[in-house]
């Protein structure tokens, strides 16, 4: 079956940040760039995270995985799979800061969010926008939005 994933393609990444910043924004309560940075900033995360060494830089988010060991450990029901997109989703009003989600992600793409709220906070794929913000907003196309065969 394929669905919509985010593509990382580390070779066109030059660590602009720009997907960093867009996500901060399309998770904000404004949704506005200025106001998410100079009256957010403390309330709202990223959920993707450029990874710099030397002149290496790519963009780590959830890699929302066919066999997703979150949904596995997590003990309150939080992780789960959105029965539209395919997407591993974390449901915040569930989520009892276990962190065990945390622990199990070979990718280490889910942190605490410690915003005020202490859940954890990962990748959804900006749930019901048709492009992530990140993806839109990479100049390079080093991340692109493309239909890959995933198991069920």
């Amino acid at each position: 079956m394929k669905k919509k994933r985010i593509v990382i393609h580390e070779e066109y990444c030059i660590g602009c940040r720009l997907c960093e910043v867009h996500c901060l924004v399309q998770h904000s309560k404004s949704r506005d760039i200025v106001k998410a940075f100079k009256e957010e900033r403390s309330s709202t995360m990223a959920r993707v995270m450029v990874e710099e060494s030397g002149p290496v830089s790519f963009a780590l988010q959830c890699r929302q995985c066919s066999e997703s060991n979150c949904l596995e450990a997590c003990i309150s029901g939080a992780m789960h799979r959105d029965p539209e997109t395919g997407a591993v989703v974390c449901d915040e009003s569930k989520c009892v800061g276990c962190w065990m989600c945390i622990m199990v992600c070979p990718a280490g793409a889910i942190r605490q969010n410690l915003t005020g709220t202490h859940i954890a906070s990962k990748c959804d794929l900006c749930y019901g926008s048709a492009m992530p913000a990140c993806v839109l907003n990479c100049p390079n196309e080093a991340l692109t939005y493309e239909e890959v065969e995933v198991r069920d």
